[in-house]
């Protein structure tokens, strides 16, 4: 993996998550916080872990190795996961530019929530972020439709049509 392909899976992220966040911020509340069985009991949990994740993986790419979730994930509204997934989305441009290619074949140590120590390579690390969002947008699009509403698009394929 090269620096423009770690640039190409974040940018097809970014979008993935504003396509998901379009359809989520028309649901009501109800909507919003209802228990719905998957990983997560409610889409207002699965996409606060989907934002808490991308952040937890930027805090371990600069050295630190959160043991929590961050405190805006419980009860997380819309606005301030649209907050802190704009703070992740700055934060890692202002990371990516502080690479080169060189640097994602560096590799990164860190603890994992339950104190185990790992090591990746950063390329790995950031296909890894990329995927792990997929995963859970995947589950949101179930949920999305057990409430009722109609998911977005999000393959990878969609992006790249949205690009021209």
């Amino acid at each position: 993996m090269n620096l423009d392909e770690a640039r190409s899976l974040f940018a097809y992220t970014e979008w993935a998550n504003a396509q998901i966040f379009a359809v989520i911020d028309r649901l009501t509340e109800e909507q919003y916080t209802r228990t719905i069985e998957s990983s997560f009991p409610s889409i207002q949990d699965t996409l606060a872990h989907v934002i808490s994740a991308e952040w937890i993986w930027l805090r371990r790419w600069g050295g630190e190795s959160p043991t929590v979730a961050p405190s805006w994930t419980v009860g997380a509204s819309r606005e301030t996961l649209h907050e802190q997934a704009a703070e992740v989305e700055g934060e890692r441009a202002a990371f990516l530019d502080s690479l080169n290619d060189d640097s994602l074949a560096a590799v990164i140590s860190y603890r994992s929530m339950r104190g185990d120590p790992f090591a990746y390579p950063l390329a790995e690390q950031v296909r890894h972020v990329a995927n792990h969002s997929t995963y859970h947008r995947g589950q949101l699009t179930t949920m999305l439709r057990q409430v009722g509403a109609t998911p977005p698009a999000t393959d990878w394929l969609v992006f790249q049509r949205s690009l021209k």
